[in-house]
């Protein structure tokens, strides 16, 4: 508890020194009181009643016009979240078995769908989860898809991941991660024009822009190359990690481990777009694997919360002034009924 105005309360000396001097008022000198002994004072006894409320009813009436505050410090988080495009291959290839421990063999796309889906919503384990970023998916086969546009409808999102299918009719099928690469970069600077747009404070906290690509192929479909779509994302301020799923040429030689090995041409393509835009290019061969270069990447890509601190200012001049009021009240009532004086 604070006061706004403390030195209202030197008048307090100004509204005590009355009442001290009308309690030292003479009274009548009489020879004895031993023949009114029997009687007792009666309500007379009463009257410093009167007083005590008037005294009150100023002090509390200072105390009201001290301005009194309760002051408190709240704390908010605030959040800059990331806007993240997730493409996903649905070329035929990814009908390919994967060994998933605990499941057996299960194809690459439907482990795709679990660890897209656990990066989005976490698994409570490695992957955190995204809830304060803004994140689409684009499928590509021989064409790329926006299958949603940048959304925090994670949820809806979700579904949607689950319900991707294989594309394997032969006049769609191929691998055109180049044009998906291309539609994401142009769907993350196409943010600015939202932002500006929508009044949302949350959209306006999105400053980060990153795209996850996830392909088991070399590009060899669709209007733009690989490279000329890092050329966009660099120029547009977008970091792309790029995952490549599958055996790497030649197979796992002796006991060196996956990233041991050199790179395909397919992966070196990979590895220089991520490069050259600020990200990191990775190689999974099983469940366990890819899930750990999401959790990589979740981990890197982290939304940046800052918690600051606020005084709440409560005004409570109320309070002493309602009891001052009822000093009054009551002091007039009983100074007209039960302590009325007659002169």
């Amino acid at each position: 508890m604070s006061f706004l105005y403390p030195w209202v309360f030197l008048f307090l000396a100004l509204a005590v020194v009355p009442f001290l001097r009308a309690g030292a008022r003479r009274g009548v000198k009489v020879a004895s009181l031993r023949q009114w002994s029997s009687l007792g004072k009666g309500r007379a006894g009463y009257l410093w009643m009167l007083r005590a409320l008037e005294l009150g009813f100023f002090v509390l009436l200072l105390g009201a016009l001290a301005r009194p505050q309760r002051v408190s410090e709240e704390f908010v988080d605030e959040a800059e979240g990331i806007a993240i495009e997730m493409l996903v291959d649905v070329s035929s290839s990814m009908d390919q078995t994967l060994i998933v421990p605990g499941e057996g063999k299960r194809s690459r796309m439907d482990v795709a769908k679990v660890l897209v889906e656990q990066f989005i919503a976490g698994d409570g384990e490695l992957l955190n989860g995204r809830p304060n970023d803004l994140i689409g998916l684009i499928s590509f086969a021989r064409y790329a898809d926006t299958r949603s546009p940048l959304t925090f409808g994670h949820k809806a999102l979700v579904q949607i991941v689950r319900d991707l299918e294989i594309q394997d009719r032969p006049n769609e099928d191929g691998t055109a991660y180049g044009d998906a690469l291309a539609l994401a970069c142009a769907r993350l600077k196409h943010l600015d024009e939202l932002k500006a747009a929508s009044s949302s404070r949350k959209l306006a906290d999105i400053e980060s822009r990153v795209v996850v690509l996830l392909t088991d192929g070399e590009n060899n479909s669709g209007n733009h190359l690989p490279l000329e779509a890092a050329g966009l994302a660099k120029e547009w301020g977008c970091r792309i990690y790029a995952i490549s799923l599958g055996e790497p040429d030649g197979g796992f030689a002796g006991d060196r481990l996956p990233h041991e090995l050199p790179l395909s041409n397919a992966e070196q393509v990979l590895s220089r777009i991520s490069e050259e835009t600020g990200g990191l290019f990775r190689r999974a061969s099983d469940f366990e694997s890819l899930k750990s270069v999401y959790a990589e990447i979740d981990e890197l890509e982290r939304t940046t919360i800052e918690t600051k601190s606020f005084a709440v200012v409560s005004e409570v001049f109320w309070f002493p002034l309602s009891l001052a009021l009822v000093c009054l009240i009551l002091r007039l009532i009983l100074s007209t009924t039960w302590l009325r004086v007659t002169s």
